[in-house]
């Protein structure tokens, strides 16, 4: 687990992919329309549609955006029918990966996915091939230097979080998904920001990777997450954080 919100805190500092104002846009607003679509245009009977509409505030995504891509979901205003799919293969070292697409072409989008996987050191699999190793957990992560351990603690177990881990910099308080709006919430009315809060695909075990290998698995990472179909990209790896500091200040 610690790998992933690592890699989160990472790849904001590093002020791309995420932080790309345009990019991040088009993806919740992807996210919007499918959750829509399929659980309809009411967040408080639509889990999914809440928890997307809660990212495009945090991306502080004008209210007219919101609901246009509602309505372009629900059919009321016409708009691109996007398919989901999720790919899984490995990486360097022999890191499981699974990547969520939203697309309105599945073959040109299962194409250029093959393509950055081999160019990437990885490989694409089977279907199945490494889901199992992943469960969808609400995370919320805490930069230790706003906090103590006992105020997340005390707050996170008292909303019905699974537990409080120690990363390196950062405390994660992982929770079941019905449970996360809960735990944020209490967080929020403490005056505790979270530096990352999302639904996630969480390992059940990670991968450490050093040198070259290391490398290569920030750089196929960031080549997935540039695509401009992809929604997520969970792995399982773990690189320490001064390992991906050497790596973000080669980079440039």
């Amino acid at each position: 687990m610690s790998g992933h919100s690592k890699w989160a805190s990472i790849k904001h500092k590093k002020g791309k992919l995420d932080a790309k104002r345009g990019q991040l846009f088009t993806r919740v607003i992807r996210e919007i329309s499918v959750a829509a679509r399929i659980g309809g245009g009411d967040p408080n009977m639509n889990a999914r549609l809440r928890t997307a509409m809660l990212a495009a505030k945090a991306a502080n995504m004008p209210k007219d955006n919101v609901t246009t891509a509602i309505k372009k979901g629900t059919g009321e205003i016409e708009g691109v029918h996007y398919e989901e799919a999720t790919y899984e293969g490995y990486g360097p070292g022999g890191v499981a990966v699974l990547v969520e697409i939203l697309t309105d072409n599945k073959n040109r989008t299962s194409s250029e996915i093959r393509k950055i996987f081999s160019r990437g050191a990885g490989n694409l699999g089977e279907s199945g091939c490494v889901n199992w190793m992943f469960h969808r957990k609400g995370l919320l992560v805490f930069d230790k230097a706003g906090v103590t351990e006992d105020q997340i603690m005390d707050i996170a177990l008292d909303a019905g979080a699974d537990d409080v881990k120690d990363s390196e910099s950062v405390w994660e308080v992982p929770c079941a998904p019905e449970q996360f709006e809960a735990v944020k919430d209490a967080f929020e009315k403490k005056g505790i920001k979270p530096t990352l809060a999302e639904i996630s695909m969480l390992p059940d075990t990670t991968i450490s990777l050093t040198g070259k290998e290391a490398e290569q698995m920030v750089r196929l990472m960031e080549s997935l997450e540039e695509d401009e179909d992809v929604q997520h990209v969970y792995a399982n790896f773990d690189i320490s954080e001064e390992e991906l500091q050497k790596i973000s200040a080669q980079a440039g």
